[in-house]
């Protein structure tokens, strides 16, 4: 009989790395921004969260708005505003990735006069000129800021850091990966002293993918992410309202025949003594029992306990007589 060598079996690539074309396949179909609501909301967080940045440096309005979100490919979005924006480059290292944020020549222009007290009386700038080290710097702190509320913005989804590594002002430089990958662009519009500028951000389609999952579901537990300093203020602004505080010695109960027939002199004997406890309210709801007492003349309350809102303890053998549970 002849012998016959054993070949080898070789498997088809696709077979030994289907993780790999799976990846190949969603980054060449582009990314559908209709099925990833969650997206949305966070790109509307990084807007507002920029925008407070801002409040406490300037005297003026500014105000940052999301104006658009699309796909692309990530040449054609910087060809738009070539000579015509300032680009920083971030580092995101929990994506292993970079992502572009721009801010246009018209952005700029009006972030400087904000920034230095102008009220918009001047004619707006309008040459094209290249940038100025001012506004280089400006642009430098602008992007400072956005790294900050961009970390916050997608903490809900995914916890990264995003370092400035370096800024453009062409856009041919302005490299983070292939021309021809895909990528997702955010538009934010900025307006202040009656003008407007635009702010760009573009992530490539490569570190969404991995976040797929999370960016299709809107996530409801929010309370992470909540801005402290607004809970701060919301609680000063809360703790500044007036209540009405009222110190209840006893109250009788009376049919409305015995009040009609109350006369000018009657007097209404009370069976509260010294000792008696009271009861005090704050807008008619029972808040503490107190007891009463002198001090430099006056009469001073000290509150002994505080008051159950169930209700259950309202009718205390040493609080006012008559007090209905």
């Amino acid at each position: 009989m002849e012998n016959f060598a054993t070949q080898p079996t070789v498997q088809p690539a696709i077979l030994r790395d289907p993780a790999g074309i799976r990846a190949r396949i969603q980054e060449a179909a582009g990314l559908s921004l209709d099925r990833l609501p969650m997206l949305q909301l966070i790109l509307d967080r990084l807007a507002t969260a920029c925008g407070d940045a801002l409040k406490h440096r300037v005297a003026s309005t500014v105000f940052y708005a999301l104006s658009g979100v699309e796909s692309g490919r990530f040449g054609e979005f910087l060809d738009v505003h070539d000579n015509n924006a300032v680009a920083g480059i971030f580092h995101a290292p929990g994506w292993d990735g970079h992502i572009l944020v721009g801010l246009d020549r018209d952005l700029l222009y009006t972030m400087v006069e904000v920034l230095f007290g102008a009220d918009g009386s001047e004619p707006a700038a309008e040459d094209e000129r290249a940038f100025s080290a001012i506004e280089l710097r400006v642009a430098q702190m602008v992007f400072e800021q956005v790294g900050r509320a961009l970390e916050a913005a997608f903490g809900l989804v995914s916890q990264t850091a995003f370092r400035l590594e370096r800024t453009e002002t062409r856009m041919e430089f302005a490299v983070i990966g292939r021309r021809t990958n895909n990528a997702v662009q955010a538009k934010f519009l900025f307006q202040a002293l009656n003008r407007s500028g635009e702010m760009f951000l573009v992530i490539p389609q490569a570190l969404l993918n991995p976040l797929r999952a999370s960016l299709a579901k809107v996530l409801t537990g929010e309370s992470t992410a909540r801005d402290p300093r607004w809970s701060s203020q919301i609680a000063a602004e809360v703790q500044k309202a007036e209540v009405t505080l009222r110190a209840v010695l006893e109250e009788r109960h009376l049919t409305l025949g015995e009040i009609a027939g109350l006369t000018v002199g009657q007097v209404i004997g009370l069976d509260a003594t010294p000792a008696t406890r009271i009861k005090l309210e704050g807008n008619d709801r029972p808040l503490f029992w107190a007891r009463a007492g002198q001090a430099q003349g006056s009469y001073v309350l000290r509150i002994d306990e505080v008051i159950a809102q169930d209700g259950k303890d309202l009718k205390d053998k040493d609080g006012p007589h008559g007090l209905a549970g």
